[in-house]
């Protein structure tokens, strides 16, 4: 069994893995600051877990002091198979899959690693979700699209709609919120 505070983040795993694609990354909703009580009680029940932790410094009247957050807020990682998943939602402190169009929604491992990587790297982390709205200036970051910017024209679920000027034409491509970042303007 191996439970380490590595890079500031609560990690346990005691098992072997295979070359087999039955073990996924998935995230788990927790109640409101229970991520690293979550980590524990899934550590007890040997299920690999990842509780990114954010070293923060925090200031009171009289001292200072470096302390170890977590990152994503009411958020683990969990590294299991299909039979374990009723198992982590049994554990105190779980509220639910992050779900995905009705699934649990699979985290890459490349992601996971590059959480673990930038933690390393950086201190005093912040996560911020960035609200697309009518009208904001975006630049497309996947797809055949690419590196394209426009200005969004309509929202539907999870989707933009950008208007692309090209050509003297009018362009619309209907795009996924997670393929497009918003152009910050310069004043």
């Amino acid at each position: 069994m191996n439970v380490s505070e590595e890079s500031g983040a609560l990690y346990f795993s005691n098992r072997i893995h295979t070359m087999t694609n039955d073990y996924q990354w998935y995230a788990v909703y927790t109640k409101p600051r229970w991520e690293k009580k979550v980590a524990l009680l899934l550590t007890e029940r040997n299920v690999s877990n990842y509780c990114p932790l954010n070293k923060v410094e925090r200031s009171w009247k009289d001292r200072r002091k470096v302390v170890l957050e977590p990152l994503f807020k009411s958020y683990v990682f969990v590294h299991v198979s299909s039979k374990e998943k009723l198992d982590v939602l049994q554990t105190d402190g779980v509220l639910n899959f992050v779900k995905w169009l009705g699934q649990p929604a699979v985290i890459r491992k490349e992601e996971i690693q590059m959480i673990k990587n930038f933690l390393r790297e950086y201190n005093n982390v912040k996560v911020e979700n960035t609200e697309i709205r009518l009208e904001d200036r975006v630049r497309i970051s996947n797809g055949p699209l690419k590196e394209h910017e426009g200005n969004v024209v309509g929202i539907k679920g999870k989707t933009v709609i950008i208007y692309l000027p090209s050509l003297k034409i009018s362009l619309y491509a209907e795009v996924d919120k997670s393929n497009v970042a918003k152009v910050e303007k310069i004043c």
